[in-house]
């Protein structure tokens, strides 16, 4: 069997090649330099060659991407799971897994069960968007001694139980280190922008791509529906991914939008539905996506629309979990990016920026 090498770069494909397959690895990287491309190519060579290997991503809605990404790149008899962790632990520990107040679950309880557990010498994980699980998931794996490679960018955290780079390192043990750089999904005004938002220590490299620039609009009360209505229809092959911080929000778009153009056909996904048209989406289809912020990380959309900065209007804009948050949905645009506001006031945040970088209206 062979590899496809799908979409990678000569840079990408060097760093994949250049990863033993034993041991411990951790590869890093801003938004758009292929972390979750690679952790998909790194699953499927390890399960070619006859290792078995679990996927495992934070997001249920990201878990649905790197499946349609491993799909495409191999035969399906390759022993290669696609998993959440959460849905993971919760096989691996058994029925009645205790959990605690944070979601996640009772560690020390995972901790006694691994210590009575026989070792898997063959227990192979590759983690996408790795700095969203806590460190006591890789405390686990160290005890369990399996071999893990993350994929993790700790500018990208937008969950309070999460991991920096440095706890991950710890609690794995022996870690090698890899960095990625280059940004391939953005347009350079699109990365400029996500830069003002940037909290980390030194601005990724800007993409050479060009495109148009970031747009805020003032809408009407419930005018975010029309914005999305023209946008479908000026740009009807491209995924229009809209990103918002409630559930209500999401079905309030979704009512609306049905009634106005049902042709469209919007997609909702919410993680609380267990099955159905909110649960599971066909990604790759053009059109209106709506989702909450919680479940953006790792995806990524043609068109980009955040209707409704106007709720973060009273949160302080130097506020780094706010920076943050807007630094990974910006950075889901590949070619159009819009934020829009009801209201009088642009947001605190928004304001700050300067017309060259941000068009108004």
């Amino acid at each position: 069997m062979t590899l496809t090498y799908l979409d990678l770069s000569s840079d990408q494909r060097d760093v994949l090649d250049s990863l033993p397959f034993d041991g411990n690895h951790l590869i890093s990287g801003p938004p758009g330099s292929g972390k979750s491309l690679l952790a998909a190519q790194r699953a499927v060579m390890l399960a070619l060659t006859g290792t078995p290997a679990v996927l495992l991503t934070r997001s249920h809605l990201l878990h649905q991407s790197l499946a349609s990404t491993v799909h495409a790149l191999g035969p399906r008899d390759r022993g290669l799971r696609v998993a959440t962790a959460h849905s993971w632990l919760a096989d691996w520990y058994g029925p009645k897994a205790p959990r605690t107040e944070d979601g996640w679950y009772d560690w020390s309880a995972f901790y006694e069960r691994a210590a009575d557990a026989d070792l898997d010498p063959g227990l192979t994980l590759i983690v996408d968007e790795g700095q969203d699980l806590p460190p006591g998931f890789y405390r686990l794996c160290r005890l369990l001694g399996a071999r893990v490679t993350v994929f993790a960018d700790e500018c990208q955290r937008l969950t309070d139980t999460n991991s920096t780079l440095a706890e991950i390192v710890q609690r794995l043990g022996n870690c090698t280190r890899l960095e990625l750089d280059g940004n391939r999904r953005n347009t350079r005004q699109i990365a400029a922008l996500a830069a003002h938002f940037h909290t980390g220590l030194g601005l990724p490299v800007l993409p050479e791509r060009d495109g148009p620039p970031p747009r805020v609009h003032r809408l009407p009360d419930r005018g975010a529906a029309d914005l999305l209505v023209t946008l479908a229809q000026r740009h009807p092959e491209h995924t229009i991914g809209v990103i918002v911080n409630s559930k209500h929000t999401q079905f309030s778009l979704l009512s609306s939008l049905e009634r106005r153009a049902p042709r469209l056909k919007p997609q909702l996904y919410t993680s609380q539905a267990i099955g159905g048209r909110y649960r599971t989406l066909d990604l790759a289809r053009p059109g209106i996506v709506l989702v909450h912020r919680a479940s953006a990380k790792g995806l990524g959309f043609d068109t980009v629309v955040i209707p409704d900065t106007h709720t973060d209007a009273s949160v302080d804009p130097t506020s780094a979990a706010l920076r943050m948050t807007y630094y990974v949905l910006a950075t889901r645009a590949r070619h159009e990016l819009h934020l829009a506001y009801e209201g009088e006031t642009e947001p605190p945040l928004l304001a700050q920026i300067g017309p060259g970088e941000l068009v108004r209206g």
